[in-house]
């Protein structure tokens, strides 16, 4: 999990998302009737709100057990493929290549919630303004020192999730695409690391490093880089409202997704999600709520 305080702040409103989750799915089948098992799998970015979600979910209905793993958006996809799991959450698209390797009912797609991904440095760095192209250099190797951006003469140390994450892919196509070079690939010597809990430790004690994740593991022992698309436009952070708005340069929708049209209690876990008792958990977990379920 990614902090004490942000099971704190969801476990504060979780009653309330509970009460009108009830209501939301009045109507349907009474909790003692549900019953059954789900398997989510998937996106890294996503398992504390997968996991808040099922928390909320199984109070509702004792009866269903909702299990949670992470391991990347491709685990999750693969997962999905295989037939191993109910639910592959995503934070990112499936390709047209995998959407045909699903047997049978083509998968259907739930976007579940907005995000920023959010670029972080240590708190003693003092450079927290960057374009995309000096993003885009810092990460292809091009820039290796922070006396390049106003920094200190230390070398930079490249901090990204591993390849099999969906986070992973989508920064190296909207962000690492802003090089001026035709080449584009991470430096081989950023380290790939295996959660994005993993590289919000690393940022609080390293202040040569420089990373990136889903904005619902800000804390307050790394430090936001407010981003801009060119050194003419304005600097953003990722928050709610530059999320909701477009104006922060990273941000991206979450996705949920089903083998074809879902059924029983997988439908059930999904109108949840939906419903404004679900998006209510979105806010706790600091990721934004999709438009229209606020």
């Amino acid at each position: 999990m990614r902090s004490n305080s942000m099971t704190n702040r969801w476990i504060a409103g979780w009653s309330a998302a509970v009460l009108v989750g009830c209501l939301a799915l009045a109507g349907g089948a009474a909790a003692e009737e549900l019953r059954g098992s789900i398997q989510i799998k998937g996106s890294d970015t996503m398992v504390n709100l997968c996991q808040a979600w099922a928390e909320a979910f199984m109070v509702m209905h004792p009866m269903v057990n909702v299990a949670v793993t992470g391991g990347g958006s491709g685990t999750g996809i693969a997962s999905l493929i295989g037939g191993t799991c109910d639910l592959a959450a995503s934070s990112r698209k499936m390709t047209p290549a995998e959407t045909a390797r699903v047997k049978g009912a083509a998968p259907q797609e739930w976007t579940v919630a907005l995000d920023g991904i959010a670029v972080v440095v240590h708190p003693d760095n003092p450079v927290k303004r960057l374009t995309l192209e000096q993003l885009a250099d810092l990460f292809t190797g091009d820039i290796r020192t922070w006396s390049a951006l106003g920094g200190t003469s230390k070398a930079v140390v490249l901090l990204s999730r591993e390849v099999n994450s969906g986070t992973h892919v989508y920064f190296k196509e909207h962000v690492l695409s802003a090089s001026k070079h035709e080449f584009k690939e991470f430096a081989p010597e950023a380290l790939l690391l295996p959660s994005s809990q993993a590289i919000a430790d690393e940022i609080a004690t390293n202040p040569s490093a420089i990373g990136y994740y889903g904005m619902g593991y800000e804390n307050s022992r790394n430090a936001i880089v407010a981003v801009a698309k060119t050194a003419l436009d304005p600097f953003v952070a990722p928050s709610e409202e530059s999320v909701r708005a477009g104006t922060y340069p990273i941000s991206r929708p979450l996705f949920l997704y089903s083998h074809g049209t879902p059924q029983g209690v997988v439908k059930a876990f999904l109108d949840f999600v939906m419903s404004p008792a679900g998006q209510a958990v979105v806010r706790q977990i600091d990721f934004v709520p999709i438009q229209g379920a606020q």
